[in-house]
Order: C-alpha cells, then sequence, then structure tokens
C-alpha cells in the first residue's frame, strides 16, 4: 500500500473556502508489514485511512493498493473501527457471515470459515448469541473475525482497541499480532496510545498537526512483532515511548492550552 503525495481539501461549511486535512503525505507499507499511524487529534489520519478504503478520493496525489490506483471500495481492503457495529439483530456467527454473505458466497463456504474463526478469536460456544449477550472485548473479537473473514490483503484499523479496559486491550493485541503475522496480512493502524503502536508495530509514522504531514518515521528494532506481550516486557520500549512522547511535546505547556 502506497501514499504518492497526498493532499486532502474539504469544503468548509456552507460552502466557504476551503480545510486542508493532509498535505504532501507519502508513506509505503510493505505486504505482511504492520505500521502505526500517530499524531495529534485532528490531524487527519481517519482521512488518510478513509482514502486508503477508497471512500473518498486524494485532491491530488494518489493511492496504491497491490500496485493499482485506489478508485473506489476495494475487495481487497477491510476497515476496523473503535466500535464494533455489530448488528444486534443478527447472531455472533451470522455477523461474522455478513461480508462473505454481501459478496455472494455460499452458505457452507459461509459457516466453515465463520466457524474456523469463531475458534480462533476464543469465540466457540458463543456461536448462537446475540451481541448483547456479549462483553465488549468479545463484540470487538467478532468485529474481529467479520474483518478477517473476507480475506483481505490490507487490514486498517481507526483506534480498535481504544474504548477497551487495559487487559483486554492488551489480550486482543496479542491475539490480532499473531493472526496477522501467522497469514502475512498488512496492516495500517491509528492509535494514540503510544506503547500499542511500539508493541504492535514494524514502523511508526508520526503526523504533524493539521494540516498533517508525515514529520518522522520509526523503525521498530525490537524482536517478537508476534508477540506484543513480550515486546512490552522489553526495556527498549520505553526509549521508544519517551522519543514519541517528545515528537508529540506531550506534557508541555503549550500542547496541553
Amino acid at each position: 500500500m502506497e501514499y504518492r503525495g497526498v493532499t486532502r481539501r474539504f469544503r468548509n461549511r456552507h460552502g466557504k473556502g476551503e480545510m486542508t486535512a493532509v498535505t504532501n503525505v507519502s508513506l509505503g507499507i510493505k505486504a505482511g508489514e504492520f505500521v502505526s499511524l500517530i499524531g495529534p487529534s485532528g490531524c487527519g489520519k481517519s482521512t488518510l485511512l478513509n482514502m486508503g478504503a477508497g471512500l473518498y478520493a486524494p485532491s491530488e496525489g494518489q493511492v496504491m493498493v497491490g500496485g493499482k490506483p485506489v478508485r473506489g471500495p476495494n475487495p481487497h481492503v477491510a476497515f476496523m473501527l473503535q466500535k464494533d457495529l455489530l448488528m444486534p439483530w443478527r447472531t455472533i456467527q451470522a455477523n461474522i457471515e455478513l461480508g462473505m454473505q454481501i459478496r455472494g458466497k455460499s452458505r457452507a463456504e459461509r459457516q466453515s470459515v465463520a466457524r474456523s474463526l469463531l475458534e480462533r478469536c476464543h469465540l466457540k460456544g458463543f456461536e448462537a448469541h446475540y451481541p448483547h449477550q456479549l462483553s465488549g472485548g468479545m463484540r470487538q473479537r467478532a468485529a474481529l473475525a467479520r474483518t478477517l473473514a473476507i480475506e483481505p490483503d490490507v487490514l486498517l484499523m481507526d483506534e480498535p482497541f481504544s474504548a477497551l479496559d487495559a487487559q483486554t486491550k492488551m489480550v486482543l493485541q496479542q491475539d490480532l499480532a499473531q493472526m496477522l503475522a501467522s497469514e502475512g496480512k498488512t496492516a495500517l493502524m491509528i492509535t494514540h496510545d503510544l506503547t500499542e503502536a511500539i508493541a504492535l508495530s514494524d514502523r511508526v509514522f508520526v503526523m504533524s498537526d493539521r494540516p498533517g504531514t508525515i514529520i518522522e518515521e520509526i523503525a521498530v528494532d525490537l524482536p517478537e512483532r508476534d508477540s506484543p506481550l513480550q515486546r512490552r516486557k522489553l526495556a527498549r520500549m520505553n526509549d521508544y515511548v519517551a522519543h514519541l512522547m517528545d515528537l508529540l511535546h506531550v506534557g508541555r505547556e503549550d500542547h496541553l492550552g
């Protein structure tokens, strides 16, 4: 996946003037790589993901997936959000099957894939439950299973674990990392959790205030990308997090104001 000199402008309310969300963003993500995107609130991180998903086009520049320009929603790209957005009237298995059903997969194929993912996402036995019967962490597991069910090449994630408690978040991070590593999936994730960014990623891109642009690329030279729980125990984790805090001016009075 690649962003080539991407700028995106939006018309202000009532059509008076324009607001530039991101400007001249260039970054590339190699196949099988996990990349995190961090930056101040409102700097255009979600705008980049939306363009990657084909929800709208850049004002300038180009977004590429698999070497081809993104010109609309792409069947090889999946999007996972902070909210699980499960349909309350469908069982957990039926929710997981939704994307496959939309794509015309047979019932037998949908059921086979869903059952496999239910087991891998530690939801076996909850096939016939409804979303309101599950905890927040379990619903997010179901959302992850639904996302992976369509077998995307690229997974875009917008703060997928931010609504969860710290312990549940770490467990789901571990599950996600192991599944993506085992299948060689490519992932781009937005997060405000600096430790999460380092624990999960091969590289981290840091954005400026709006209009957002890339101000630094950090290669995470730590072992065990497929085990963020183990990475969290490494002393060098703190060095990376401290560097990100400095780049984002975390704790400075001008930042807080």
